[in-house]
């Protein structure tokens, strides 16, 4: 008997199935780290466009007279 199959006889009706973070947390692994990639995606999308919003106000709008800077 191989070991996948020793292990499918211990593990029966879960065998097959992703792991949990917690055991009473309905949330497998691979969500969690897709949940983090997303998130992670975000963040820096969030952070560029805080940068980008910056420049245009400080630099940008200035120059064009939308804002005056003292």
């Amino acid at each position: 008997m191989g070991e996948s199959k020793r292990r499918k006889a211990s593990l029966g009706e879960k065998y097959g199935q992703e792991s949990r973070i917690l055991p009473w947390l309905p949330i497998t692994k691979s969500q969690s780290e897709r949940f983090m990639k997303i998130t992670t995606r975000g963040a820096w999308i969030g952070i560029g466009s805080l940068a980008t919003a910056w420049l245009v106000i400080r630099f940008i709008g200035p120059a064009f007279g939308w804002w005056e800077v003292y």
